[in-house]
């Protein structure tokens, strides 16, 4: 029984991470901010992303960015 409850509970904890699947890269430095108090954020959360994109603070708000070395996908 107690297995079984250990089971679930790493279930549990892999479903809740924010760690994209198959990436470790990280969102790039922001030099400059826009003045804008509220800027419109595109997301929130890696989640509310397209595959292979993450979300990340941006010149003016966040936004899903792909990852600048990721190799193009070819379509035949």
């Amino acid at each position: 029984m107690k297995s079984v409850a250990a089971l679930l509970l790493v279930g549990m904890l892999i479903l809740w991470t924010e760690l994209p699947a198959g990436s470790a890269w990280s969102c790039p430095p922001v030099r400059y901010r826009c003045m804008m108090q509220n800027p419109p954020n595109q997301c929130l959360t890696n989640r509310q992303c397209p595959p292979y994109k993450k979300c990340c603070p941006s010149f003016c708000g966040r936004r899903c960015i792909s990852n600048p070395s990721y190799p193009p996908l070819i379509s035949v």
